[in-house]
């Protein structure tokens, strides 16, 4: 056996499978990867914690086959969130502050999704602490952009105690990594900060929110 076909398959097993799922019913025959399927969530989370590393496989049709499910697990995801929206726009607004008020959760639901947020978050920042010039002076950008449909749920991921009664606020570095997690990048040479003295948090009533700040070496 040659040593390229041992490479293939060493890479492909490490690949994480996609299992999509025949659905029965009045769409028999369609096959489509559940929003909660273990899989897709487990090759998501694969791939962000070793983005540079990951191991991609040499077959074709492995990689193909884990872009079709990824592909399906996104647009499942996009059709949940469109649903959520949709029936948030139903329900009655709040006279105070016009907020709009979802379904209840109990606290445990809020929790857990709120984790999931701080995960994707946490990791999608990570991901953008690279080296750059300007992190020498700690002034390299950066920002992530998030979807929570349920403003409680965006309460418990930033410790306001209810849903946001901001459109945009400033949280200290310390506080937010309280919250989200903490952040750093690595350099050649160095270890990446978030750095300044806060991080911008926006907020929006569609259900999307940002973070934004700035990072590079500490600055002292």
């Amino acid at each position: 056996m040659s040593s390229g076909t041992g490479t293939k398959r060493k890479n492909d097993e490490n690949l994480v499978p996609v299992v999509t799922k025949k659905v029965r019913g009045k769409a028999a025959g369609a096959t489509q990867t559940a929003p909660q399927s273990s899989a897709a969530a487990a090759l998501v989370d694969a791939v962000l914690a070793n983005p540079v590393a990951y191991p991609v496989p040499a077959s074709e049709d492995a990689v193909r086959q884990s872009l079709l499910g990824l592909a399906s697990y996104a647009r499942a995801l996009e059709q949940q969130v469109a649903t959520l929206s949709g029936a948030a726009s139903q329900v009655s607004v709040a006279s105070s502050g016009g907020q709009v008020m979802a379904p209840a959760k109990s606290q445990e639901e809020l929790a857990s999704t709120a984790e999931r947020i701080r995960r994707a978050a946490q990791s999608g920042i990570k991901q953008q602490m690279k080296w750059r010039p300007s992190c020498k002076t700690g002034s390299a950008k950066w920002t992530y952009d998030g979807i929570c449909p349920h403003p409680e749920v965006f309460g418990v991921l930033m410790g306001l105690g209810g849903p946001p009664t901001f459109k945009m606020k400033k949280f200290p570095v310390e506080e937010f990594e309280k919250l989200i997690g903490p952040c750093r990048g690595s350099a050649r040479y160095a270890t990446l900060y978030i750095t300044g003295n806060d991080v911008n948090v926006r907020w929006y009533d569609t259900g999307e929110f940002k973070f934004s700040g700035t990072y590079g070496k500490m600055q002292y």
